[in-house]
């Protein structure tokens, strides 16, 4: 029998709030604070418009031999771990596979995507492919893949290996139970310890930018609002005194 661990979420009221504020904003504050790159490279946005943060559920691929891995998609189907990743699946996670970033393999099709979305799950991170890509754009998941195949999970070179373990997609380190924040922009990995670090000033940074983009949008000076300069902060300050009564 196959035993496979669970994840520590973080509060969801956390993952919301980084939700909201977005992969951009959150790979710039994760900079600032000595993570240089947070940014999981080569999956892309297939549902646009879709904006998610949750906890990671990890799924690992390894190169396939096939004296050890079953030939046939439907083979002991229960020791085919990127089933058991969705095992695990509660509302709110998100699923991020280290892929190999293999262009052959459909790590998971509309089937399973499906249960996964019954699950409460927001979305995907595949550094590689899904298959039925079609039919999944359907489901009201987010999907940040590098492309689409036919071919099901283990049918050409990698199969799945490790389930919630540290991976590597797209060159970043995910741990499980990472918050990852996804949208147009990409999928950026946020260490839990510093979730709580990162909203704070994020939302700082959000306030001034609400401010100087209806500046900008008037025909403010780009040199005054952006950034927010030490000249407008005054002006930026009176703003949000008026907003919060």
């Amino acid at each position: 029998m196959v035993e496979t661990h669970d994840i520590v979420r973080p509060p969801a009221e956390l993952s919301a709030a980084l939700a909201a504020i977005g992969s951009a904003t959150a790979s710039a504050e994760l900079s600032r604070m000595g993570i240089r790159s947070a940014f999981i490279r080569g999956p892309v946005s297939v549902t646009p418009g879709v904006r998610v943060a949750g906890p990671a559920l990890t799924l690992q691929f390894l190169p396939k031999r096939e004296d050890l891995y079953p030939a046939d998609e439907y083979e002991e189907p229960e020791k085919q771990l990127h089933r058991h990743v969705m095992y695990h699946a509660q509302p709110g996670d998100m699923i991020v596979v280290d892929a190999r970033g293999d262009m052959g393999s459909g790590v998971f099709g509309e089937m399973m995507l499906t249960y996964f979305k019954g699950r409460g799950g927001l979305g995907v991170v595949v550094d590689g492919c899904l298959r039925d890509v079609g039919e999944a754009k359907e489901l009201g998941l987010g999907l940040w893949i590098r492309g689409a195949t036919p071919n099901f999970h283990a049918q050409t070179d990698i199969v799945p290996a490790a389930v919630n373990v540290p991976v590597a997609c797209g060159g970043t380190l995910v741990e499980p139970g990472d918050i990852v924040v996804a949208d147009d922009d990409g999928a950026v990995v946020v260490p839990v310890k510093l979730a709580p670090a990162v909203l704070a000033v994020a939302q700082e940074h959000a306030e001034w930018e609400e401010f100087s983009r209806m500046r900008l949008a008037e025909g403010g000076d780009l040199r005054r609002y952006y950034p927010l300069s030490d000249e407008a902060r005054p002006e930026y300050e009176q703003w949000r005194a008026e907003r919060d009564r």
